[in-house]
This record gives structure tokens, C-alpha cells and sequence, in this order.
């Protein structure tokens, strides 16, 4: 790879806050903005047309449609495994439970040290402890959330290298084990004792992902891609030998490196494999996703590094291989995280990696997140839908209406809508404006004409905007604190609770939507 991993971390975890302190509006626009959406909301909630649209959205009702399993919310990434233990991150997955039904989880570090599985007696000989192992996995599993298992990091009694630690606050060991067959023996102990507690019949329903990001900073073996695969093939291997019916995969690389090669080693070497894995991220850079200088736009960058990768897949000898995104997430400048930009963002990455992705773990779930030390407070531009003290998001929302789209999708030109339907027969839409950080985009208006529904068919909308699901402005308003308490957290969420849905109908079998910026509307038309 020609980056290293302190690049791709500056991209991720630096890009949000620094960038974002230079780039907010002032005071006196962001009122000038303030009041023109709210005069365009005027003609989204009555129905009034306040201009000529700005796109006319078609919509067949008896269409073709295709499968669309919601592959953006059965998976979330988490922290570390230690975290798991605590209330707090426990109560933020009950909560984006509840909104996405998603389930499984990934984290980092179930062989941390502070976990305390591996450690040596006087003689060098293993001591194997699962106590946490246990109070992490029976936590997730008595709250419906199957962990895909990622595998790391190095016990640093079991580390080539002791002090190879990460710069992360919780400085993991990213070294090589000292010997490849204690590492086996590792392995086969953790699967065993899996198997043994949980049953072959649960347990091969996880799945098994072997390290982190192995090409940059997580991992220093050397050469480093050589030195992955061998730790890939030992670690595949003893879990296979436990039962055949572990699943396990990799490389879980960043940036979408290293696919092509990984299925080259294991076919020649017949190494089980039995998913791909991969991250990236809308801000990490076109050379490191593609190696190449085009002009990529990163509302477009995750979907066409997993095309890439979905066609390095194809042209293996294992084609089929279902492909997991197990880290990803929308561009953080201006801590845009925080904001109403993601439910548009996820909305339009949803539309371009259907049928090409398994599935996608959205890093993350939640603010309950240290790899800089404990976050000092909300809204500092961090990855997850709860902010600390369980905050919902803005983004929150977004996955909440996203989640109520229907399992097939209609084929649509737009690239600002997703057209899907219910088992039920209803029509459900998502539509969006969507505006990147940094600039001033205007609100838009949307016509979305239909055949084959009654032509005053009644219509329920929810959205996500500036005033609905939107908690910025309410924390703002109650002076921001740094440590919310119990009680303004559970004001700031039934505040910005979304409310029931917005009852309208088709005039002349056409809806009109003025979408102000970064918008997200979900459109019902129920049979």
C-alpha cells in the first residue's frame, strides 16, 4: 500500500474536528438559513407548491421489483469488547435495537488484556480465563445481538513484541504472536470453549473475522501482507478443526486493500474462507481506495470501493463469496456526524451498494467509544447514532425511518430517491437533498408522479430535517452541557422524539416535497 495508517486515521478521526472549526457559519447566515427553510417547510407540510419542481421523480407501482434486504442496518460496529460491559453502551444498543432491529456487532480487542483470556504461569506454560468472555457475549445475546468476532488483538504475554502498542488510548498489542502454535492453541481453546457454552448450533451463526486493518498500523508483522495471511490460514484453520460450521473471514482490511491477493493465498493454499470482509470509509482518499487520481466525489467513494472489491470477488476462484462492509461510515468535516447530513448520506450510499454488499457495519452505533480517551462530551463530531449519555442523534432518526422501507425495490432513475414496497403492498419512499459539509445547498423541490395507485390516494410522511429529529438545536438552547444529566437526556429525546406521521394525499396522482437541505423524507402510500 502506498499510505500508511496514520493517514487513514488522520482522514477518519482528525478530518471532522479540525476541518469543522473552519468551516461553520457564522451566526448571522445560519439564521438567514434558519428562516428560509422554515417558510419552504410551510408548502411540504400543506401540499402548496412554492415553485416549479426541480425534479420529477416517475413512480410505477407495478414495476419490477428486486430484493431488497436491509443490509445497512443487520450490522453495527462498536468500540472495543470491554465496553460491552458497561450500562451505557449496553443501553445504546437496547435503543438502536429497538429503531433498527439490527443482528450483529462488531468490536475490537476481545483478546485485549483487560479482557484477561490469555495469560502464562511461571512457566511459561497458557492460562486461559473466558469469565469477560462470557459476561460480554451472554450480554449481547440476551439482547438479541449476535457478535461477529473480531479477533484481536495480541495478549502481550502471547506477543512477539510486548511493547508494539497502539497509539490508541487503550493501547492495544499489535504484534505477531511468539509462536504460531501457541496462537493455535489460542484459538482452538476460545472456539472450544464457544462451542462448549453456547452450542455449535448458536455459535456457528456468529461470524468469525480474524484482526483489524491489518495493511496499516493495526498490525506490524513483517512483511506485513505475508505475515497476515499465515496469521489468516493458522487462525481459519483451528477453527475449522473445532467445527466445520465456524464461519470466518478477512482480511478486514482498510481501504479496500488487499482482496484480490487474499483470495489468491487462500485458493492456492486452501485456506478456508468463508466471507470477505473490508472497510472504507467516504473520506478516505481516492488513492488509497483506488490508487488512482480521479475525482471521485465521497458521497460516491464507499460504494465504488465495494464494487471493486465485489469484483475482485467475482474474478476469484470463489466468486460467491458473500462480502461483509464491516466498517463505514459518512464524511466527517464540520462534525458532520452530528448533524442532519447522515440520514441522506446513508440514504444515498444505500441506493448505489444495493446488490452488491451482504452487508454494512456502520461504525458506529454509538458514542460509547474511547480509542481517543472518553469522550468529554456530546456532539464533538464522533461517529455514533447516541451521543454521550445516550443522546439520540440525528442520525438516529435517519436509520429509523430508512428502517421502514419495504423489502423490494422498484428501479428508479433518481438519484435522490429509493422506491420500495411492503410485503403488505404499500408503497414506501425515501427521498432526500442531500448537501455536503461545507456548502450552502438551497432546498429543492421533488414531484413524485405515480401510475397504477388511486390518483387521491392517501399519503403518511415523516422526515428528518433542521425541525423534526434535529437535537442540535434543542442542546444548544439548554447551554450545552458537558455532562448531561439523566433528566435532560430524557428531554432532549422525547423533544425530538419523531412525531406522528404527516397525513396528506395524492393530488392528480402527484406529491410535491420541498426538501430543504439534507432533508430525509419517508413517503407512504398504504393499498
Amino acid at each position: 500500500m502506498a499510505h500508511s495508517g496514520r493517514e487513514l486515521l488522520i482522514c477518519r478521526r482528525a478530518l471532522a474536528s479540525d476541518l469543522g472549526r473552519r468551516l461553520r457559519l457564522t451566526g448571522a447566515a445560519a439564521f438567514s438559513i434558519a428562516v428560509g427553510t422554515a417558510l419552504l417547510l410551510l408548502g411540504s407540510v400543506t401540499g402548496v407548491s412554492t415553485s416549479e419542481a426541480q425534479e420529477q421523480v416517475p413512480i410505477d407501482e407495478r414495476a419490477q421489483t428486486t430484493p431488497f434486504p436491509h443490509f445497512w442496518e443487520q450490522m453495527f460496529g462498536s468500540g472495543r469488547a470491554i465496553l460491552t460491559l458497561r450500562d451505557s453502551y449496553r443501553d445504546d444498543l437496547r435503543a438502536v435495537k429497538r429503531t433498527t432491529e439490527f443482528k450483529y456487532v462488531r468490536f475490537h480487542a476481545i483478546l485485549h488484556d483487560e479482557v484477561g483470556v490469555y495469560s502464562e504461569d511461571q512457566h511459561g506454560n497458557p492460562v486461559y480465563n473466558f469469565s469477560y468472555v462470557d459476561q460480554i457475549y451472554d450480554g449481547l445475546l440476551k439482547d438479541g445481538v449476535r457478535p461477529v468476532v473480531e479477533i484481536s488483538f495480541m495478549p502481550k504475554k502471547l506477543a512477539f513484541n510486548p511493547d508494539a502498542l497502539h497509539p490508541f488510548w487503550y493501547k492495544q498489542n499489535v504484534s505477531p504472536p511468539k509462536s504460531l502454535e501457541a496462537w493455535d492453541a489460542l484459538m482452538t481453546h476460545f472456539a472450544q470453549h464457544l462451542v462448549e457454552r453456547y452450542g455449535v448450533d448458536e455459535v456457528s451463526q456468529w461470524y468469525f473475522e480474524v484482526w483489524n486493518e491489518p495493511n496499516i498500523d493495526f498490525w506490524n508483522g513483517i512483511p506485513r501482507k505475508q505475515s497476515y495471511f499465515e496469521l489468516y490460514a493458522h487462525t481459519a484453520r483451528a477453527l475449522k478443526a473445532v467445527s466445520p460450521r465456524l464461519r470466518v473471514g478477512g482480511p478486514a482490511t482498510a481501504a479496500a486493500a488487499w482482496v484480490d491477493d487474499f483470495l489468491k493465498y487462500d485458493a492456492a493454499n486452501h485456506v478456508p474462507v468463508d466471507f470477505v470482509s473490508s472497510h472504507g470509509y467516504a473520506d478516505d482518499t481516492v488513492q488509497n481506495l483506488f490508487a488512482t487520481n480521479e475525482d471521485i466525489p465521497m458521497d460516491d467513494r464507499v460504494c465504488r470501493a465495494i464494487a471493486k472489491v465485489r469484483g475482485q470477488i467475482k474474478a476469484s476462484p470463489m466468486p460467491n463469496l458473500p462480502l461483509f462492509w464491516t466498517e463505514w461510515n459518512v464524511q466527517g468535516m464540520d462534525e458532520s456526524r452530528d448533524t442532519i447530513f447522515v440520514g441522506p448520506a446513508v440514504a444515498n450510499t444505500v441506493r448505489q451498494c444495493d446488490g452488491n454488499v451482504t452487508m454494512m457495519s456502520f461504525w458506529t452505533f454509538s458514542d460509547v467509544f474511547e480509542e481517543g480517551g472518553p469522550i468529554p462530551k456530546p456532539f464533538e463530531g464522533e461517529f455514533g447514532l447516541r451521543a454521550k449519555g445516550g443522546i439520540n442523534k440525528p442520525s438516529y432518526y435517519g436509520f429509523e425511518l430508512l428502517h421502514h422501507l419495504g423489502d423490494q425495490r422498484l428501479a428508479n432513475a433518481s438519484k435522490n430517491v429509493i422506491v420500495t414496497t411492503s410485503i403488505a403492498g404499500d408503497l414506501l419512499i425515501a427521498a432526500w437533498n442531500l448537501v455536503d459539509p461545507g456548502r450552502h445547498g438551497a432546498a429543492r423541490t421533488m414531484e413524485l408522479i405515480f401510475q397504477g395507485v388511486s390518483a387521491n390516494a392517501n399519503v403518511t410522511l415523516q422526515r428528518v430535517d433542521s425541525k423534526h429529529g434535529n437535537v442540535l438545536p434543542r442542546y444548544a438552547a439548554m447551554g450545552k452541557p458537558v455532562d448531561p444529566t439523566p433528566g435532560q437526556v430524557e428531554q432532549l429525546n422525547r423533544e425530538t422524539a419523531l412525531p406522528p406521521a404527516e397525513q396528506t394525499h395524492l393530488t392528480n396522482g402527484k406529491l410535491e416535497l420541498q426538501l430543504e437541505p439534507n432533508a430525509l423524507v419517508l413517503v407512504k402510500i398504504s393499498r
